[in-house]
C-alpha cells in the first residue's frame, strides 16, 4: 500500500492543469482561482489622509500641550480642504485628505475646543494618525497573484484598486458516479435492504465547494458492464471522473476492473484509515501527447468518502485550477480523551475542539457513522500504531483549514 504522502505526491505529479480561462465580474469571482497576476491601477491611498476623527495641523506649529491653534475649516471624507495658514488646524474626519501643510492629526479624544480654539490634552508625535499616500499599494504594483483562490478579502482588494472583473481558470468539469444496487435517492420509499444515497449529496457539495462544475451523477448498478459503460461515457466531456463505492475486493466491486479495461490503473490501496481502497487511474487509451481522463474512485462508506475527498481529491482539483499551496496544515493541541485501538495505517480521527482548546475524539470512529463529521470540526492526524491518552499532544486539522484554501 502507498503511504498518504506517496499517494498525494503521485496524484499531484500527474495533474494536467486547466489552461482555459474566462473573465468574470467581481461579484461572480468568489471561490474561483485567479488565472493571471493583477496589478493596481491606482495608488492607495492616493493622498495623505486621516486615520482618525480629530484635527489636522502642522507639527512645527505645536511647541507643547499649552499650544493653542485656530480651527479654520472642516473636512469630511470625500472633500478637499484648503491650505493651512500658520498656527491653524482643520477639523477632519476618518478618510478625509489632509489639507496642504498638515502632517499630523490628533484624535478628538486627545484634545478640546472652545469656539475655534484647539487645545492639546496630550502632546502628539509628528505623523500621528496619518495614512500616507501609497502606504498600502502604489500604482503598477502587484495586488493579487495567479493561483489565488479568491475570497472576500481578495475581492475587496481588487475593488479598492479599481478592478471591475478578474480572469479566472475555467471550472473543472467533473462527472460524479455513485455505484451500488442498494442505493435509493431520498423521496423514494425505503425498501428492505436499501439505503438512501447520501454520498451523492456529500460529494457533489464538496466538488462545488472547490470550484467544480458537476454533472449530475447517476447511480451505477453493481455490474461490470454498466460500470465500464458509465466510465467510458463520462470520459467524453469531463476533466475528471469521481466515483463512490465499488473499489474494494468484493464480488460486487467493479470500479478497479473497469478502469483496467477502459484505461489504465495507476494505484490502488492507501495505508490510511478510513479509506484504504482508494483507486486512481485514467479512462481512455492514451496517445502520444495526450492522456486519458483521470478517474479517482473513493470508498463507499460515507465517512471514508468524505475524509478521502479532503485528503486526496481536494488537492488534486485545486492543483488542476492552478493553486500551488494545497498542503494540509495542522495545529498541535492536547487530546481530551483516549484512543486505545491504534491501526497499522495512518488514521484520521473525527474530533472537535472543546472549551479548553483540547481535541475531543468522537466515540464511534466507524467509517459509516456520517453524524461524526457533523459533530466534529476537524480530524486528528494520528501516525500508524499510536495510541492516544488524554493529555497527549496530537496534530489536529480543522475542517476550516481544508475549506479555507
Amino acid at each position: 500500500m502507498l503511504t498518504v504522502a506517496e499517494a498525494i505526491s503521485r496524484l499531484l505529479d500527474s495533474v494536467l492543469p486547466i489552461r482555459e480561462t474566462e473573465r468574470v465580474s467581481l461579484s461572480a469571482a468568489n471561490g474561483r482561482v485567479l488565472a493571471t497576476t493583477q496589478y493596481s491601477t491606482v495608488t492607495v491611498p492616493d493622498t495623505d489622509n486621516s486615520a482618525m476623527d480629530g484635527y489636522a495641523f502642522r507639527f512645527a506649529d505645536v511647541k507643547g500641550t499649552d499650544t493653542v491653534l485656530t480651527v479654520r475649516q472642516r473636512i469630511p471624507a470625500g472633500r478637499q480642504g484648503v491650505k493651512l495658514g500658520k498656527s491653524e488646524a482643520a477639523r477632519i474626519f476618518t478618510g478625509a485628505p489632509l489639507p496642504e501643510g498638515a502632517d499630523t492629526v490628533i484624535r478628538q479624544e486627545w484634545c478640546s475646543t472652545e469656539g475655534d480654539k484647539l487645545k492639546f490634552l496630550r502632546f502628539p508625535e509628528k505623523g500621528d494618525s496619518v495614512r500616507l499616500a501609497g502606504e498600502e499599494v502604489k500604482k503598477g504594483e502587484p495586488v493579487l497573484y495567479a493561483g489565488t483562490r479568491l475570497r472576500a478579502q481578495h475581492l475587496g482588494v481588487a475593488a479598492s484598486v479599481g478592478l471591475t472583473g478578474l480572469p479566472v481558470v475555467r471550472k473543472p468539469k467533473v462527472a460524479l458516479l455513485v455505484t451500488g444496487d442498494e442505493l435509493l435517492m431520498p423521496g423514494n420509499p425505503l425498501l428492505p435492504g436499501k439505503i438512501y444515497n447520501s454520498n451523492y449529496y456529500v460529494l457533489r457539495a464538496l466538488l462545488e465547494d472547490f470550484g467544480c462544475m458537476v454533472t449530475d451523477g447517476k447511480t451505477v448498478p453493481d455490474n461490470l458492464h454498466a460500470t465500464c459503460s458509465a466510465l467510458a461515457s463520462a470520459a467524453d466531456s469531463h476533466d475528471l471522473i469521481l466515483t463512490s463505492g465499488g473499489v474494494s475486493v468484493g464480488e460486487e466491486d467493479h470500479v478497479k476492473t473497469a478502469i483496467e479495461r477502459e484505461g489504465k490503473l495507476h494505484f490502488w490501496k492507501i495505508a490510511v484509515k478510513p479509506g484504504k481502497p482508494l483507486v486512481y487511474g485514467e479512462i481512455g487509451k492514451a496517445s502520444p501527447g495526450k492522456k486519458g481522463v483521470p478517474v479517482i474512485g473513493l470508498p463507499g462508506n460515507p465517512v471514508s468518502g468524505f475524509v478521502t475527498f479532503l485528503l486526496f481529491v481536494r488537492p488534486y482539483i485545486l492543483r488542476m485550477q492552478g493553486v500551488q499551496d494545497v498542503e494540509m496544515k495542522s495545529v498541535q493541541v492536547r487530546a481530551a480523551n483516549s484512543h486505545d485501538r491504534p491501526d497499522e495505517r495512518r488514521e484520521f480521527l473525527r474530533a472537535r475542539l472543546n472549551g479548553e482548546g483540547e481535541a475531543e475524539l468522537f466515540g464511534n470512529q466507524g467509517s459509516g457513522v456520517l453524524s461524526s463529521i457533523v459533530w466534529g470540526d476537524g480530524l486528528i492526524d494520528n501516525p500508524p500504531g499510536r495510541t492516544i491518552k488524554a493529555g497527549d499532544r496530537v496534530k489536529f486539522i480543522p475542517f476550516s483549514e481544508f475549506f479555507g484554501r
